[in-house]
């Protein structure tokens, strides 16, 4: 393990000394902290994750090593990964090499041997802030400054950076329906339940108008997740409106949004968002579905919310976030339209929303 030393300073001035590894040299982005206990190879290669340091709240990082099916897409977003302590030893059937080595390669920066929970509790009590880091540079006034010219996630439209630049096909050999999926950051996982579901997915990229999408004669359409602020994704949500207005002979498009996707459809139908003190990451959230009054341990990874007062008359309120009652998931009364905000795929986190898939799968055989 490398023990070159690195700082990082936040935005309002505080610092936190520790050790790099994985890769030396610099790294800026809006400071986030995730909750979960494993899955941190899944983490930074989410690409909602684009444009943040995430600081893992678990204090040791790294034991279990990294592999090629744990990467949720082709490369890391994450702009930094911080931890208490990164382990200098791997163990995994699995696994095909280190965590360090992985970043490394990556030429992302890894933080080690700081106060994980003085930070998080920092960023608690004062909100998400940007940072930098470096190993070169340890002036803190310098790096301060560094850090407030990073880019605010407010009004940064983040999709344009992580979706697909051509379409492609996740084909499924007994697939009974086909969907069209835009990309505004879409994980693998969510490819793979697509699939389980029985469906043949197109991947759009997420500048792809309805018109053109709606040339593929699709079943139904899946709206991503991703990074960023969805007020500042003007050309989806444009998009969106369009697609829920269109009718084929069978009736309207069945619609199933998550995350990112779920706060466009929502401002489509002219509710709005806002950004949260410090956002939902971690696999251990608890939604209760509204209908049902049950209870689903959830896995979250979003900085924005759809303002709750500010939903239509004709969106329902589905699910809703028991940490703070912000809104988790939202349907239309006519339309075959749904959302929710938390990740039913997890990768990683818990199980207990697979069953939305089937509802998408209902509504296109409705």
């Amino acid at each position: 393990m490398q023990s070159t030393p690195a700082t990082l300073v936040l935005e309002n001035g505080s610092v936190y000394k520790g050790k790099a590894f994985g890769h030396v040299g610099e790294a800026a982005g809006e400071v986030v902290f995730n909750t979960s206990h494993t899955g941190y190879q899944e983490i930074l290669t989410d690409p909602s994750y684009a444009g943040q340091m995430v600081v893992m709240t678990y204090p040791l990082i790294g034991n279990y090593g990294v592999n090629k099916a744990d990467e949720e897409s082709e490369k890391i977003w994450a702009s930094a990964l911080i931890v208490r302590e990164a382990s200098n030893l791997h163990s995994n059937y699995a696994a095909t090499g280190s965590l360090g080595d992985y970043l490394k390669a990556s030429k992302v920066m890894g933080l080690a041997g700081i106060d994980t929970r003085k930070l998080v509790r920092e960023i608690r009590e004062k909100g998400a802030m940007r940072g930098f880091i470096s190993t070169f540079d340890h002036d803190e006034k310098s790096l301060r400054e560094k850090a407030l010219k990073t880019p605010e996630m407010t009004g940064l439209d983040l999709v344009k950076k992580v979706s697909t630049s051509d379409s492609y096909t996740v084909d499924c050999p007994d697939a009974k329906y086909h969907v069209v999926a835009y990309d505004y950051g879409i994980k693998r996982n969510i490819l793979r339940m697509l699939q389980d579901a029985e469906c043949r997915v197109t991947v759009l990229n997420a500048s792809t108008t309805a018109e053109e999408a709606l040339k593929l004669n699709p079943d139904g359409v899946f709206l991503s997740n991703g990074p960023g602020d969805p007020f500042a994704v003007t050309y989806a949500i444009d998009t969106i409106r369009n697609l829920t207005r269109h009718n084929n002979s069978s009736g309207p498009l069945p619609i199933f949004g998550i995350c990112l996707g779920h706060q466009l459809l929502s401002l489509a139908f002219g509710a709005s968002t806002y950004k949260l003190k410090f956002g939902h990451h971690g696999s251990n959230h608890p939604v209760k579905h509204l209908s049902t009054q049950s209870i689903e341990i959830t896995s979250q990874n979003h900085g924005f919310s759809v303002e709750i007062d500010s939903l239509p008359e004709e969106l329902e309120l589905t699910h809703l976030n028991l940490y703070d009652n912000t809104v988790e998931g939202v349907r239309h009364r006519e339309l075959p339209c749904f959302s929710v905000q938390y990740h039913p795929e997890a990768a990683p986190g818990p199980h207990d929303s697979h069953y939305l898939f089937s509802l998408f799968t209902e509504m296109m055989d409705r």
